[in-house]
């Protein structure tokens, strides 16, 4: 009986990896969309104007495409509108309402079409093995409920990431929503690194004096976390200057926002550092860590060449996929080192 637990609870962990694995992916996609700036590529959600599979000419849609769904959209964000007054979000229900630059529908576009409708099957695709963890958990309900019930989360906030989704499509990618969307993403990675760790016990670490190593390691995921949003800020004001500016232009013309984020990547260096050479004082040392500094180090460089080379579109997913991961791996790394067990190789 014991043994089948085991299996059972292996095959959790292998899937819920693999699910955490495409989540990753499809922050790769997100960007991709982003850069292409395919994401009004669909002016609805999460049908694509109106139909399960997209059109492919303009001459597939009536004449007044524009006026039905900038209407649409107009619609959807006064019930969006009600809940932020409802929750005290005052403030930024009364911005939504004034800014009449959300109801412009673009024109129709079949490439950002398509990018933004492939982006949207494989958000379904996570779904499908958001809700292949949770099935796999059930087994565990009694036994391990943890288990479960972060399954039975993971679930919930995949659902919750879609509905947020189509306000960011509602609302003509406004700011805010779109810096909450990615943020949510972080929180989704976060729990199914718990349950891959939870569910793996090889892959834990031994409890050896590391409080200082967690107190560092906690600074350097919150400077992260900073980072990541000192960098949707950045996205967003590349996506002001390119309306009006040349390539070779934008970086001059990002303002304070891109010269912080520039800047901090060297604090996060710093802190990554400090903590890999903690690590390697006590011998600590694993895949994780490498991983992490690893992944730190081409971030840097990735933002070099995006800031030296004109923010070449093609880098631009890959330095926000490296940028997300590399918080995972920070989190990824605290779950290993809080708990007892083996030291991994």
């Amino acid at each position: 009986m014991k043994n089948n637990e085991a299996k059972s609870k292996s095959r959790l962990g292998k899937f819920s990896l693999l699910t955490l694995i495409a989540i990753y992916f499809l922050i790769l996609v997100g960007g991709i969309v982003r850069t292409t700036g395919s994401g009004m590529g669909c002016p609805d959600w999460p049908k694509c104007f109106g139909n399960w599979v997209p059109p492919t000419e303009v001459s597939q849609l009536p004449a007044d495409y524009k006026e039905v769904y900038s209407q649409k959209r107009q619609k959807k964000n006064i019930k969006l509108i009600g809940y932020l007054e409802a929750l005290g979000f005052q403030d930024t229900a009364d911005r939504i309402a004034s800014d009449k630059s959300i109801l412009e529908e673009e024109d129709f576009n079949a490439t950002k079409t398509w990018i933004e409708y492939v982006n949207r099957l494989i958000g379904v695709l996570i779904g499908l093995f958001v809700i292949g963890t949770l099935y796999l958990s059930l087994k565990f309900r009694k036994s391990e409920p943890q288990l479960f019930y972060l399954a039975l989360a993971a679930f919930v906030l995949v659902v919750f990431q879609g509905w947020i989704g189509s306000l960011v499509v509602s609302t003509n990618l406004i700011p805010f929503i779109v810096t909450f969307h990615m943020l949510l993403a972080l929180v989704i990675v976060a729990v199914l690194c718990i349950i891959v760790v939870k569910a793996n016990p090889d892959l834990r670490m031994m409890k050896v004096d590391m409080k200082q190593v967690k107190w560092v390691l906690i600074i350097s995921m919150v400077l992260m976390l900073f980072q990541v949003v000192f960098g949707t800020q950045v996205r967003e004001a590349v996506d002001i200057v390119a309306q009006t500016l040349t390539r070779n232009k934008w970086v001059e013309n990002l303002g304070l926002t891109f010269f912080l984020h520039r800047s901090f990547s060297w604090i996060i260096l710093i802190s990554n550092g400090y903590l890999i050479y903690l690590l390697w004082k006590k011998d600590a040392l694993n895949t994780t860590s490498k991983m992490l500094i690893s992944v730190i180090l081409i971030t840097i460089f990735s933002g070099t060449i995006m800031a030296y080379f004109d923010i070449p579109a093609f880098i631009q997913p890959v330095h926000l996929l490296l940028g997300t991961l590399g918080f995972g791996l920070q989190f990824f790394l605290f779950l290993q080192l809080k708990s007892e067990g083996k030291v991994t190789a």
